[in-house]
């Protein structure tokens, strides 16, 4: 979940619009992505439990 706006990446579904393919775990997002809501680096993300 990104801390800055609380947009969550589901790893079922990727960021397709972004180049990150569904079914892509998060350990495999390339670092120079960013929040498609917010711009927030990847590292302003944390795990959260759904």
């Amino acid at each position: 979940m990104c801390l800055i706006c609380g947009w969550i990446y589901d790893e079922e579904t990727g960021d397709p619009e972004h180049g990150i393919a569904p079914g892509t775990k998060w350990a495999d997002v390339d670092m120079n992505w960013v929040c498609p809501d917010c711009g927030a680096r990847k590292e302003d993300f944390e795990m959260v439990r759904i």
